[in-house]
């Protein structure tokens, strides 16, 4: 092929391609999933969330699990004084002047319920326990006794609940995920005299990770708008397939663009189909406690020609140190003649 044929055979790619609309990620930058779904799907979705509420309420994020924390503690109490006025009400007490001379005959559920402000103070003490000492049931009051007895029996399992999410929450090893970050782009360059994807993570805690493995898989579009996903292998170093026992300082995987790589024709040939690469990272720490962090890249976000910079260093002791800049990324050396780039990253188009 001619360099002026190519020039024509891009130029009319990158108008398919710029012509479409904007795709939409299946994973966001952060490892969230972002598919969107029908409002059929949606309803029946959220029945089946609402039956697994301990998954739901740790899935949440933590403004609304404090969120549902207030509103469930103010629905019981809300709850406990409609119930305790309407007591008041039914046994008479709200037509009694005075809860401490009540007529002859008449047995006063609990003192000094006369108004629902006075009910909701009441239910208040009694699931909290703080007991002013103003206002108590009486012993000859059957319906009071059993009506207290359900609201500290539900108010205890309520307790319970918040509780035990609240400390499952803070416990879960997925927080753990939050100190790994991805670089922002990937990489196309070469590679121990490979022409190469790289993906750069890093462990921005002290504490090391074990067992890093860093697998893929891409997603790309074919035919009818249907997604076709292939597994990416991902290499470190000369540990080929075998997991990092160590991970404390960043690190940067690899992926042969050989022929017989799927990534080969959405980067290497002249293809204008959206592809979208989600790179899932999993490690465990030393309590044996497992984690994940996801990311994605779209062709936008894969650069050519270049390559991570070292991440370690020497200092003026002699003692390695991480580099502030260690996603920062440099010329590489010109790629392999026979894989040609037709849409870079930054909009450039090259032919070696």
């Amino acid at each position: 092929m001619s360099t002026k044929s190519y020039s024509l055979s891009l130029l009319g790619g990158k108008q398919s391609l710029l012509s479409r609309p904007s795709c939409q990620r299946l994973v966001s930058k952060d490892g969230r999933c972002s598919l969107g779904s029908g409002a059929a799907l949606g309803q029946g979705r959220w029945l089946l969330a609402l039956q697994d509420m301990w998954g739901l309420m740790l899935a949440l994020r933590w403004r609304w699990v404090v969120l549902a924390f207030c509103l469930s503690f103010l629905f019981h109490w809300l709850l406990f004084a409609c119930l305790w006025y309407l007591l008041a009400h039914f046994n008479g007490d709200l037509d009694v002047p005075d809860h401490d001379a009540p007529p002859e005959g008449h047995i006063v559920c609990v003192k000094y319920i006369n108004s629902f402000t006075a009910a909701f103070s009441f239910s208040l003490e009694t699931q909290l326990t703080i007991g002013y000492g103003t206002m108590y049931p009486s012993g000859d009051c059957p319906s009071a006794i059993a009506l207290l007895a359900v609201q500290m029996l539900l108010g205890l399992m309520l307790e319970a609940f918040i509780t035990g999410a609240f400390v499952a929450k803070i416990a879960r090893p997925q927080k753990r995920a939050g100190s790994i970050q991805f670089s922002p782009e990937a990489v196309v360059g070469q590679h121990q005299g490979q022409t190469c994807l790289m993906i750069r993570a890093t462990n921005l805690l002290w504490r090391p990770l074990v067992d890093v493995r860093l697998s893929a898989v891409l997603y790309q579009e074919c035919e009818g708008q249907a997604l076709h996903q292939t597994s990416v292998d991902f290499y470190l170093d000369q540990l080929g397939g075998q997991p990092c026992p160590l991970f404390f300082f960043p690190l940067t995987w690899y992926h042969p663009l050989d022929r017989r790589s799927p990534l080969y024709p959405v980067l290497c040939e002249s293809s204008t189909a959206h592809f979208e690469l989600v790179a899932f990272l999993s490690a465990q720490e030393g309590s044996g406690d497992s984690c994940q962090k996801r990311t994605s890249y779209l062709r936008q976000e894969v650069q050519f020609d270049r390559r991570f910079v070292p991440a370690l260093g020497m200092d003026s002791r002699g003692q390695f140190k991480v580099s502030p800049q260690y996603f920062s990324t440099a010329h590489s050396k010109p790629l392999d003649k026979d894989c040609v780039v037709q849409i870079n990253g930054d909009g450039s188009e090259r032919m070696e």
